[in-house]
């Protein structure tokens, strides 16, 4: 097909039938598969889009996959929950095995968790475990090999006696430093193995379960989950609205604890920061991550007032205004800089800086130098 005729051919595609019938381009047998599908969700306000059959639906669903690449099939797939109210037809197991499975499907399915019939609950299980799976593929090795590496460098002794010294590590800090003529290395700088700690780093997830931060919920179950699975971090994970969950004993299963979330609700962020004070035991070696857009909806003077309180202790505080692949998320812009006034850092992060996040944290690296 020459470059004229694909042209005339996307145009036709994007435009849609009717007046664009008068372009003089003929679509084959595929195309108009391609254009049917089109149709039935950007033209549904003139055509009647799918109906309200389930059938249909799962029909649509399945040509769309066969016809467009993953990408834009999750593309489709939200515009057509947006554009033709399909969020109810999640609760139909023909439905859920149709769907291309994303974090904002999983987002949708864990708020309408509490309204899922018992004959489809297995089935959103499934949905979501998949999900769950390819995440934890993709991000669970980068969080393990950072926060190992942040705790080996907290480790480290830099002023070792002569039966410390780490050799292999203090070699290769010191290659610059060799000699040729004398064909060896000048130890500079030594590294010893040091003094093994006596307690773990304590990671408190803290995190915002109101309806803006979906998203982030799933990638936290995530990160989560995989904190808890190592030895030499404890972890805690706490949701809230307007009440405080303590979800710490379901981090084995990320899939249940999304579950167990209720999104949705107001948000007390003052009385969830309270209780994940009430767990900091060794404030110089607790990381407490806030995960919320800020709109608090408790006492705002007392929330900074322990945030102050918290820091000045020696935790190191963390407020993350979203932890997603979205774009710039909308927050309370003044709380936030107010936290980051009193050396509470603020900002949206996506997943997969997350684990060097971690890293920068547990190392007690600067935060603010490392935003």
């Amino acid at each position: 097909m020459s470059a004229e005729s694909e042209a005339a051919r996307r145009w036709r595609l994007v435009l849609g039938g009717e007046q664009a019938d008068g372009i003089g381009f003929s679509l084959d047998a595929r195309d108009v598969q391609i254009d049917r599908s089109l149709q039935a969700l950007y033209d549904s306000d003139r055509r009647g889009g799918l109906g309200s059959s389930t059938p249909n639906v799962a029909r649509w669903l399945g040509d769309i996959r066969e016809y467009f690449p993953s990408s834009v099939v999750k593309v489709l797939q939200r515009d057509a929950f947006a554009r033709l109210d399909m969020t109810r037809m999640l609760l139909e197991p023909e439905m859920l095995q149709a769907v291309q499975p994303d974090v904002r499907l999983v987002a949708d399915l864990i708020a309408l968790a509490g309204m899922i019939p018992a004959r489809t609950r297995d089935t959103a299980k499934q949905v979501v475990r998949r999900v769950v799976d390819e995440l934890l593929g993709k991000l669970s090795e980068p969080m393990r090999q950072a926060v190992h590496g942040a705790l080996s460098r907290a480790e480290r002794n830099r002023r070792p006696r002569h039966q410390d010294i780490d050799w292999g590590s203090t070699v290769r800090a010191n290659l610059r430093h060799y000699q040729p003529e004398y064909k060896a290395v000048v130890p500079e700088t030594r590294i010893g193995y040091g003094r093994r700690r006596q307690s773990m780093r304590h990671v408190l997830l803290c995190i915002d379960q109101s309806g803006s931060m979906a998203s982030s919920v799933v990638y936290s179950a995530i990160f989560g989950s995989v904190l808890g699975s190592l030895p030499a971090v404890s972890t805690s994970l706490v949701v809230f609205d307007t009440t405080v969950v303590d979800l710490t004993h379901e981090l084995e299963d990320p899939t249940d604890l999304l579950f167990s979330v209720r999104l949705g609700g107001g948000t007390d962020i003052n009385g969830a920061v309270g209780y994940c004070q009430s767990l900091v035991r060794a404030p110089q070696d607790t990381v407490l991550i806030l995960i919320s857009d800020l709109f608090e909806g408790g006492v705002e003077a007392e929330f900074l007032q322990r945030a102050a309180a918290l820091v000045a202790s020696g935790v190191q505080f963390i407020a993350l205004l979203a932890l997603s692949d979205e774009g710039a998320p909308s927050f309370n812009a003044p709380l936030a800089g107010q936290l980051a006034a009193m050396g509470v850092p603020a900002f949206a992060c996506t997943p997969d800086r997350f684990p060097k996040l971690m890293a920068a944290a547990i190392g007690r690296r600067s935060l603010m130098e490392w935003v």
